[in-house]
């Protein structure tokens, strides 16, 4: 019988990717939903509720491997007080409710896999490449990883396998990163944040979903690994890169620091920081990463 995976965050931008991948490479998925919806022939769909602290048990008592990828999207709103307790929350509570399901009805999964991010090395800009044994940053961005780790760690304490996938900036068409700075940039009024040297750790969206494959069938996968090419890419070079595919060299003045902080508020760390981040981790696993060239990365995913 097919494997049965079960995604949280299953409709979003990376869960859509990685069901298609998932479906291709047979297995059975089914999705976390809030609103009702109605099942496929390769996707069975389940009703959870976090602000009444229900799950449907079934999809647990289902599942074979569980993948967390749901959260609050980092830049989309200020940081207020409410929305960096939101942004936690949103990653923390569903693990909680699935572990309080895994510990009560004593269910063995193969593997928990759960996003995490690349940002708990926090939001600074230096020449230091960052591992996954590098102390994580007492900032927002930092001890909400770590948090949310934490959270993870329940999981492995029921004799379950945990994987924690750090990911930088996800690179896909029409989606994500790109979807918010595109338009810009195709319009000939793309530009440089800040200073621009700020670090930017980015991936693919193909080998993002290639890395949460490798994450199911590997058994030898467990703890964090930082899912990001390493390069030099910055700010400035992702930026006069993205305009030389649009057929023009940046000619706006680089954005000051001072009017996205004024803009952004406390959020703005997001874009005018970032640090190196290191795969060789997953690499000596046996990964290989598909897109290594920034250019070419864009490229597939503008055409």
């Amino acid at each position: 019988m097919a494997k049965n995976i079960l995604l949280t965050g299953g409709t979003g931008f990376i869960g859509k990717h990685l069901t298609d991948l998932l479906i291709s490479n047979g297995f059975e998925v089914s999705i976390l939903s809030r609103s009702d919806r109605k099942n496929t022939s390769s996707i069975t769909y389940y009703k959870w509720d976090l602000t009444r602290n229900y799950i449907d048990e079934e999809a647990i008592l289902k599942a074979d491997y569980i993948i967390h990828l749901s959260g609050e999207g980092i830049v989309e709103k200020r940081w207020t007080k409410k929305r960096k307790k939101e942004i936690l929350e949103s990653r923390t509570q569903p693990i909680d409710l699935i572990f309080s399901v895994l510990k009560k009805t004593n269910k063995k999964l193969d593997a928990f896999i759960s996003a995490s991010a690349v940002g708990i090395y926090g939001a600074y800009t230096n020449q230091n490449i960052c591992t996954e044994n590098t102390t994580p940053a007492n900032d927002f961005l930092g001890i909400t990883c770590q948090e949310w780790e934490k959270a993870v760690d329940q999981i492995n304490t029921l004799g379950i396998r945990t994987v924690k996938v750090r990911t930088g900036i996800v690179l896909g068409k029409d989606e994500g990163f790109l979807k918010k700075v595109v338009p810009s940039f195709k319009a000939g009024f793309g530009s440089i944040l800040g200073t621009g040297k700020q670090y930017v750790p980015w991936i693919h969206i193909e080998d993002l979903c290639n890395i949460y494959l490798k994450a199911i069938v590997d058994e030898k996968m467990s703890g964090p690994y930082n899912s990001c090419v390493t390069d030099n890419t910055t700010n400035a070079s992702l930026s006069r890169i993205l305009a030389q595919l649009f057929g023009y060299k940046i000619w706006l003045p680089k954005a000051p620091a001072f009017v996205l902080k004024i803009v952004l508020g406390e959020m703005s760390v997001a874009v005018l920081e970032g640090q190196r981040v290191s795969s060789e981790k997953i690499q000596k696993m046996g990964f290989d990463f598909q897109f290594t060239d920034l250019e070419s990365a864009l490229i597939s995913c503008l055409n």
